[in-house]
């Protein structure tokens, strides 16, 4: 199975092609340990942050972290605020010193993304990473020399192709400046990621493509599913697979339109159809879930994917959620999420309840759901889902107020969901699986 790990922000790709042998001097190498003291580890243990690890000398000595113990010499856990870092702890490295984890990786590192900039104002800064594929006996440079000048993080990428259990060591090598290192990432070898089926884990409302159905009508694009309720003018649920194969460096097209897939027949929301309401256009299958291609990007604007959405539960609740879900990619997994809205009356900026919009034409939930099946990337996913798999519902008051709680305050049970939507969410996972999951409530504490 993969370990596949990406960058939380997957920035511009730095290809550094040019190995050559290393002999690690002294200064550079850690004597506590010896090799047979190295223990085998995968890239599930990152990305490395450095969040959970204290050292505040850099006197050469241990210090434990999320992925491992780790060597710092000449180096410390920087939390000043001039240590440049993405939370609130990163590597800091002066004169010619190194980090190095005390363990390998056991399935070998496609590539490894760094994060750096310079401490302070401190001058510039070049360094190296190595990597050993027997032990330690000898080290290769990955790549070419990297000189930080900038004092705001940006990533370096290694590319290291390698099958065998194997050791990496940054050092810094030259300049009178002051390093600081932040978010290790590491790529195994293994499955890619792949575009899956949007209803692999079951039909909802068991929704078809008749006008004999128009409170119940499935829409199937290439981007996600839906079951399209002309009386309420939105979806009744848009279901959609989430994998880092989706994404892509499309920009957001902000196009919104109406969807012509909808029979004329039936009522058709158009781009205009919200305005004025005090909700904004809430994506269920969000814009940046699909920015693999500008065509599926624009499809993520037809309205049919839209909700009125209270704009503080849009942009600070549920973007927050989003943002989460696509994090949990970078750790080496693919979702299969479904997401809506019941109840009647929310409100929006406008202040009190608003029932409908659009002259009666678009109904307002009192409530938006999102359900989310966490599983690693692989194949023949449905037959993959137990009872240790994760999953996460939520259930948000469609409210300016819901953003007084961060997303996590709002977790509940998928059963809980049906319950209030009459919905069988994921109902191809085999029944006795499905009921013990569906009835659980998400406790993964969230950093």
């Amino acid at each position: 199975m993969k370990k596949h790990i990406y960058l939380s922000i997957f920035t511009l790709l730095l290809s550094l092609h040019a190995c050559q042998k290393y002999e690690p001097l002294e200064t550079q190498t850690s004597t506590e340990h010896s090799h047979e003291s190295y223990s085998l580890r995968t890239a599930a243990t990152f990305p490395e942050g450095f969040e959970s690890g204290n050292k505040s000398s850099y006197t050469t000595g241990n210090v434990s972290l999320g992925s491992g113990q780790w060597t710092f010499s000449d180096a410390l856990i920087g939390t000043s605020s001039t240590d440049r870092k993405a939370g609130s702890k990163s590597a800091r490295i002066r004169n010619a010193g190194a980090i190095q984890p005390n363990f390998t990786l056991n399935f070998g590192v496609n590539f490894i993304t760094i994060k750096h900039a310079k401490y302070s104002t401190t001058a510039n800064s070049t360094w190296q990473l190595f990597y050993s594929t027997n032990n330690g006996s000898t080290w290769i440079q990955a790549g070419s020399n990297i000189t930080t000048s900038s004092t705001t993080l940006s990533t370096a990428t290694f590319t290291l192709n390698t099958t065998q259990p194997t050791m990496i060591r940054l050092n810094k090598v030259s300049g009178s400046g002051i390093l600081n290192i932040d978010d290790i990432l590491v790529d195994e070898p293994g499955d890619a990621p792949t575009r899956d089926s949007h209803l692999a884990l079951g039909n909802p409302s068991n929704a078809i493509t008749s006008i004999t159905t128009p409170n119940n009508y499935l829409l199937s694009k290439t981007q996600y599913a839906l079951s399209y309720n002309s009386s309420k003018g939105s979806a009744n649920w848009v279901s959609w697979h989430m994998s880092n194969a989706w994404k892509g460096p499309a920009a957001r097209c902000d196009c919104f339109a109406t969807d012509t897939q909808i029979p004329s027949t039936l009522y058709r929301a158009g781009s205009t159809s919200f305005s004025g309401s005090g909700f904004d256009r809430g994506h269920m299958c969000p814009s940046e879930d699909r920015d693999g291609s500008s065509a599926d990007n624009a499809a993520t604007f037809l309205m049919s994917n839209m909700i009125p959405q209270a704009p503080n539960n849009n942009q600070i609740t549920w973007n927050a959620f989003e943002g989460y879900c696509r994090n949990l990619l970078n750790q080496g997994n693919e979702l299969y999420i479904v997401s809506g809205g019941y109840g009647s009356g929310g409100t929006g900026s406008n202040g009190g309840i608003t029932y409908t919009i659009s002259n009666g034409a678009i109904a307002v939930p009192s409530n938006v759901w999102k359900a989310v099946v966490v599983i690693p990337i692989g194949s023949n996913d449905l037959n993959r889902i137990s009872t240790s798999t994760r999953i996460i519902a939520i259930d948000v008051p469609n409210t300016q107020t819901a953003s007084s709680q961060p997303w996590q305050a709002y977790r509940t049970s998928v059963n809980a969901i049906e319950l209030q939507t009459g919905l069988n969410l994921f109902n191809l996972i085999e029944s006795s699986v499905q009921n013990t999951i569906e009835s659980q409530i998400d406790v993964v504490t969230i950093q």
